[in-house]
């Protein structure tokens, strides 16, 4: 309840853009992590607490100048009190067994517009002189915030949306179930991106160990008892980014024709897999459940003692996929240098870009003038090329 509240408050929630460590507890506003100096010329940290005056699922105007102090009394750097702002000794218990020591009174004119310019300006009054000690300190810690909110998907607070006001735009995401069948390199970099969104699940298959030869072409950087441990590939993505958010599924198999109907309550797929078979009859099952797939691939070679190559993205839904025949990978798979096993973090991880820009696109998140639903990067002249415009 009490980051909806901040969402919901423009003063609450600029407070936490710019980095305050602020709680709701109790019908209080706390402030952590405020510096101020002590009698003995310390530099200590008191939380700031004010009473909340709310209207309906928003703060609207305080009702008080006053705010409540937790610490001991602030003081000037010379160890003085700062008797300006001094209003009461307190002692009140409240929320999470924080005592009250002090009240402050620091009244404008027309008293506090709204929350932030409250807890701003006490803040200033009460690290001034902690800040002139040692200019390193900061009343803007930028701390981690859990997100309590019921359906939450992050563990902590994406304040990186919230930030920037695209909160509502992430919304587009917040009822798809994704797939990501195929976590070597380019799936794993999809994972890192779509771990960052707000869908409701992310499921990620592939059968395979993890080994060294994995950890050059993927983000992160196992250590070597982590590859030691021969760990699955999905139990290892699962273990890094379920630190981060909720709602990740780790399959252990082999995506086959035998459990394609695992797959049937997914809105959307990610099919990064070497095997053209394969490939095939899984889209051709997508397309009878209406899921969107976009299906990536590299194709690389030596020529003249370098490397050329291309990244491809194809993409198809149940209006779109006349082009398939035309563009998917067909026969049996040939031992091209990317198969061989030349190490190509980036090309993962620009195929990986490249779709899930297109996924955005589809879901509303990007403006898309091209609609194309097959693109094509060459390496050696950086040339980008889309085709199959969607004209529905």
């Amino acid at each position: 309840m009490s980051q909806q509240l901040i969402n919901h408050s423009k003063d609450l929630k600029r407070l936490r853009d710019e980095g305050y460590s602020i709680e709701i507890n109790g019908g209080h506003l706390f402030a952590h992590h405020i510096p101020y100096v002590n009698s003995n010329r310390e530099i200590k940290y008191g939380i700031l607490i004010s009473t909340l005056n709310i209207s309906g699922s928003s703060t609207i105007k305080p009702e008080t100048h006053v705010i409540m102090f937790s610490g001991e009394y602030p003081c000037n750097k010379n160890g003085s009190s700062i008797e300006q702002i001094r209003h009461a000794n307190n002692g009140t218990l409240l929320g999470n067994s924080v005592r009250a020591s002090f009240s402050f009174s620091n009244k404008p004119p027309e008293g506090y517009a709204n929350y932030y310019e409250k807890i701003k300006r006490y803040a200033e009054i009460v690290s001034a002189p902690a800040k002139s000690i040692d200019a390193t300190v900061t009343e803007k810690p930028y701390l981690p915030v859990v997100d309590d909110e019921e359906g939450a998907v992050f563990h902590y607070i994406d304040t990186n949306s919230s930030r920037a006001n695209i909160d509502s735009i992430n919304q587009k995401f917040s009822n798809q179930k994704i797939g990501i069948i195929g976590m070597g390199g380019t799936g794993a970099y999809i994972l890192d991106l779509i771990a960052k969104t707000r869908v409701q699940e992310i499921h990620i298959y592939d059968g395979d160990v993890f080994l060294n030869h994995n950890a050059f072409r993927s983000p992160g950087a196992p250590s070597i008892q982590e590859l030691e441990n021969s760990i699955s590939k999905v139990d290892y993505y699962y273990r890094i980014y379920s630190n981060m958010r909720k709602a990740i599924f780790a399959h252990n198999y082999y995506v086959t024709e035998e459990n394609f109907e695992n797959l049937q309550n997914l809105n959307f797929v990610f099919i990064c897999i070497d095997n053209n078979r394969a490939r095939r009859t899984l889209i051709n099952y997508c397309m009878t459940k209406s899921i969107t797939i976009i299906d990536v691939g590299l194709g690389v070679n030596v020529v003249d003692d370098a490397l050329i190559g291309q990244v491809r993205v194809t993409s198809a839904n149940h209006q779109k996929n006349d082009h398939l025949d035309k563009y998917l990978p067909s026969g049996v798979e040939t031992e091209n240098d990317y198969v061989t096993n030349i190490q190509i973090a980036e090309l993962n991880m620009l195929n990986a870009a490249q779709a899930v820009l297109k996924w955005k696109k589809l879901s509303g998140f990007y403006q898309d003038l091209e609609q194309e639903f097959h693109s094509v990067y060459s390496i050696n002249n950086s040339f980008l090329n889309n085709e199959e415009k969607c004209d529905v």
